[in-house]
């Protein structure tokens, strides 16, 4: 062994083999075709934080600004970004296993005795000795990783920085589409007290042709009084959407990280643009998604540690060497010191643990099979999410057209029968009805456009955050190469 080069000895010793099975994706139920959507087509795959800045499909400054905000000081960001840096460190760790460990050391050891003894005369005398001792030491020892006991957690830990850095986005995700919904909402509800002052103004001018009716004697008190009544039951409905607004409002403030006393938002005549939705959507959107991401990349760790389980039946090597010195005083300590050394390797091998080892490989496997079933059913809710997206934004579509022809019969019947009422030839009540159908018809028209906007928000969030196939990848975790672990 004097003789063998030291390349060599390392060779030898990192030429184990690596205990535990190769990670291997599951297979999962990915479709070939989506129920409510024609067209499906198979693009090569993309990394799953190509996500797309997809708010910027809905043309609206105010919203992009609120979502910059979001990003720069929300909490619960935050904290998912503290938890990436937690993971990153752990995975830091466990790459440390490669690593030689070096240490020094430095003693000093003061030592006395008395003993006492009786002389001839009968005089007991003591005598006391000191002694000193100083000694210095360099040690250093190294585990060679013979079984990829190191590399099984050093993949575990890769993966679950990965999965870490997934969660990341899914937060991040989270966090934008619960903002663009609310701002939605918001937007709804300022239209939706626009039209109903509108409707008001509307009513008053019908409130004030019955009381001019009821003092020509034409009209019954009675179609005063109904007048009245439907003007004030819109006043009253002001102060709810007032309240839903402040609700909305206040909830945008606490998502871009700030007190709501400290924000406001002016009211907005308008809803953001609807998006354009592509005529195909590629299966491998789903994968992208963080949520999926996160579930397959637990699935990497529980495999790598069943490696690290079954580890454990085999010996560790360590080889350690340490040299320092030695001497009575701290002065002589490295002036004339008596020189020590040692060199060596050591085995140890656990020979009976009471089956604690079989217990370990056996939870490894169960933790495995579980991360493996939670995967599958994590691809199957995002494809029913995109389902209900897709199936949401088809029929919104439809309903919408049909919505606004409710809206123009509606209009046409509000105008004829409010001249057949200054004709006389009807009550107010067959008026009021005609103005509350249509009032009814104009705001299930916006509830549509806004539930409209609210699906295309919810195909972007199970679409992992955008479908544009164009855009860069964001962000991804890509390991240092060292020179003593082998290549993937």
């Amino acid at each position: 062994m004097r003789r063998l080069p030291l390349s060599a000895l390392l060779a030898v010793l990192l030429a184990g083999c690596t205990v535990g099975p190769d990670y291997q994706r599951p297979a999962a139920p990915y479709p070939d075709t989506f129920k409510y959507q024609d067209g499906w087509q198979t693009v090569p795959a993309r990394s799953w934080m190509a996500g797309g800045e997809w708010w910027l499909a809905f043309h609206d400054p105010v919203l992009t600004g609120l979502l910059d905000q979001a990003a720069a000081a929300n909490q619960t960001l935050a904290q998912a970004q503290a938890r990436f840096r937690a993971a990153e460190a752990q995975w830091v760790d466990a790459r440390s296993g490669y690593s030689p460990v070096l240490g020094a050391s430095v003693q000093g050891q003061r030592r006395g005795s008395d003993e006492a003894r009786s002389t001839v005369t009968g005089n007991t005398v003591s005598n006391s000795r000191i002694s000193e001792s100083y000694s210095a030491e360099l040690n250093v020892s190294w585990a060679p990783d013979l079984w990829g006991r190191v590399r099984r957690e050093v993949e575990a830990g890769r993966a679950n920085l990965q999965a870490s850095a997934a969660d990341l986005a899914a937060v991040r995700l989270s966090i934008r589409v619960s903002l663009a919904q609310s701002y939605v909402r918001l937007r709804a509800l300022d239209l939706q007290v626009s039209l109903l002052r509108q409707t008001m103004d509307a009513y008053e001018r019908s409130l004030t042709l019955t009381q001019n009716q009821y003092r020509a004697g034409i009209v019954s008190r009675s179609d005063v009084i109904q007048a009245q009544t439907q003007s004030q039951s819109l006043r009253t409905e002001l102060y709810d959407l007032e309240n839903q607004r402040a609700a909305e409002e206040n909830a945008i403030a606490v998502l871009t990280g700030r007190a709501p006393s400290q924000f406001s938002l002016p009211v907005a005549e308008g809803l953001p643009a609807l998006p354009s939705l592509p005529a195909t959507l590629p299966s491998v959107l789903i994968a992208r998604r963080p949520d999926v991401v996160v579930a397959e990349r637990q699935v990497a760790a529980a495999n790598a540690n069943i490696g690290v389980a079954r580890a454990a039946w085999l010996p560790d090597l360590t080889l350690s060497a340490s040299g320092g010195v030695e001497a009575d005083s701290f002065s002589r300590l490295f002036d004339a010191p008596v020189r020590v050394w040692s060199v060596g390797p050591s085995l140890a091998q656990t020979l009976f643990d009471g089956g604690a080892r079989r217990a370990a490989n056996d939870l490894a496997i169960a933790q495995y099979d579980e991360q493996v079933a939670f995967y599958r059913q994590t691809v199957l809710e995002s494809l029913r999410d995109v389902e209900d997206a897709l199936a949401t934004a088809r029929i919104l579509s439809e309903k919408d057209q049909q919505q606004s022809d409710l809206v123009a019969l509606a209009q046409d019947n509000e105008r004829v029968i409010t001249n057949r009422y200054k004709a006389g030839m009807v009550t107010f009540l067959e008026v009021a009805t005609a103005q509350n159908l249509t009032l009814e018809a104009r705001r299930a028209q916006l509830d549509i456009a806004s539930d409209r906007l609210d699906a295309a928000i919810q195909l972007a969030a199970a679409l992992g955050g955008g479908w544009d196939l164009d855009d860069p990848v964001i962000q991804t975790v890509v390991e240092p190469p060292r020179p003593w672990e082998e290549k993937d």
